[in-house]
């Protein structure tokens, strides 16, 4: 009877000096989700993929009707080479043919000139056997003047016609041409925007709209889950505060799953909060707590939303 009593106390004894287990912290699933929407407002033309399909970068995921943003391109297609054939004429000189007048122009001139000079050497001979009078010769001199200036302006015009339009006109026909480079430019990628593709390889998690419905600007049409997207948000209680490092791993424990599952901790609040009126774990006693983010190993099964137990890992990740 002794013996029994013995083997008692020492059994109560060996409770007392085991240490409690920590409650785990209530916790649970989260993503950072993709949401692709379109920049402008349209009717959805084709959705080309479901919930639950795994899309690859640069896949397209729906169109929109581009009936308005084909005429815009068009318009601004035909502004681009309206400006650029602008540009081009300045650039250039008189047109053959333009030139080809001119010069027959400067050619009539230079034969007159030559008649004004033969006829005005003539008639000096005569002035100074006094046949013709002084005042004769006058306009025969004033007539070889004309005709010389004739001359000189349409060698200049000629000249003229060889070169291209004053150089501010050419600048700012090239001003005008960048600009509607850029009014075509912008069109295309309105256009583009009517087609939207994932920006990473990824699940599709959900699909707002159907072919046909009509879709505001800005309002997601698909939504993804890319890799590496899910985390878990859980509670700390002030006293275990100190345990809670950015770069230590926690265990997880969620309802089916097999085994436990490790997460590291990236980030934690700075800021203290009241403990939810809604947190998964029924065992949280802790009135002032402490949100932590954690992410997730690779090979975990998790699902957006899931409630998990968490627990710190008894030795910090290297």
């Amino acid at each position: 009877m002794k013996l029994a009593w013995t083997l008692t106390a020492l059994a109560l004894l060996a409770g007392c000096n085991r240490m409690p287990e920590e409650a785990p912290m209530g916790g649970y699933a989260e993503a950072d989700l993709i949401y692709i929407a379109a920049t402008s407002p349209g009717v959805l033309q084709s959705l080309n993929v479901k919930r639950g399909d795994h899309v690859q970068r640069g896949q397209t995921l729906f169109t929109l009707e581009t009936d308005e943003q084909a005429y815009t391109r068009d318009a601004a297609q035909a502004r681009r080479e309206k400006a650029d054939a602008q540009l081009a004429n300045l650039r250039k000189g008189k047109r053959p043919e333009e030139l080809r007048a001119a010069e027959q122009q400067l050619s009539q001139a230079q034969a007159a000139l030559s008649a004004s000079e033969s006829a005005l050497k003539r008639q000096r001979g005569l002035v100074a056997q006094g046949y013709v009078s002084p005042l004769h010769l006058e306009e025969l001199s004033a007539a070889r003047d004309r005709d010389a200036a004739r001359v000189r302006e349409l060698q200049a015009q000629l000249a003229l016609a060889h070169q291209a339009a004053r150089s501010d006109e050419v600048a700012a026909a090239a001003a005008e041409a960048r600009g509607s480079a850029a009014d075509l430019g912008l069109a295309r990628w309105r256009e583009g925007q009517r087609s939207r593709s994932a920006p990473a390889d990824a699940v599709v998690f959900d699909v707002m709209n159907r072919n046909g419905e009509f879709v505001a600007a800005g309002a997601p049409v698909v939504t993804l889950l890319p890799a590496g997207a899910l985390k878990l948000r859980f509670y700390v209680p002030e006293s275990q505060l100190p345990q809670a490092v950015v770069g230590h791993d926690v265990t997880v424990a969620c309802d089916g799953c097999s085994a436990a599952i490790t997460a590291r901790i990236r980030w934690v609040s700075p800021q203290a909060e009241f403990t939810p009126p809604v947190i998964y774990g029924a065992s949280s006693r802790a009135k002032l707590v402490y949100l932590v983010e954690a992410e997730p190993a690779a090979n975990s099964t998790l699902k957006p939303g899931q409630p998990v137990d968490v627990r710190f890992a008894k030795a910090p990740a290297p």
